[in-house]
């Protein structure tokens, strides 16, 4: 499935709208749009998963990367809106509690 990514950029939050499945197909492309937000002057980095049905192991690391990333440069990442079986993944890899998430 195709992944496609929007923004939505204000002062104050930059969102990152994500449809589709992140794998390691499409993950770099996840990973390049997150790191043009992080160059941006907003404070806060949020993805909307809302319309994200699943993600591997690789869509993950880009996740916890950007997290990392996102501390360095003092700006709050987080990824709202999670399905369940997307929750469930974070959950399964320990990574819930690493990332600011917030559920469907």
């Amino acid at each position: 499935m195709e992944l496609v990514i929007t923004t939505q950029p204000t002062p104050e939050l930059y969102t990152i709208v994500v449809e589709g499945e992140v794998d390691i197909s499409n993950a770099s492309k996840l990973r390049d749009a997150i790191d043009l937000a992080l160059e941006q002057p907003t404070d806060t980095v949020q993805l909307d998963f809302a319309q994200v049905a699943y993600i591997d192991s690789t869509g993950i690391g880009v996740l916890v990367g950007a997290a990392h990333h996102a501390e360095e440069r003092g700006k709050r990442f987080s990824v709202a809106h999670v399905q369940p079986a997307v929750m469930r993944v974070m959950q399964l890899l320990g990574v819930d509690a690493e990332l600011e998430v917030t559920a469907l």
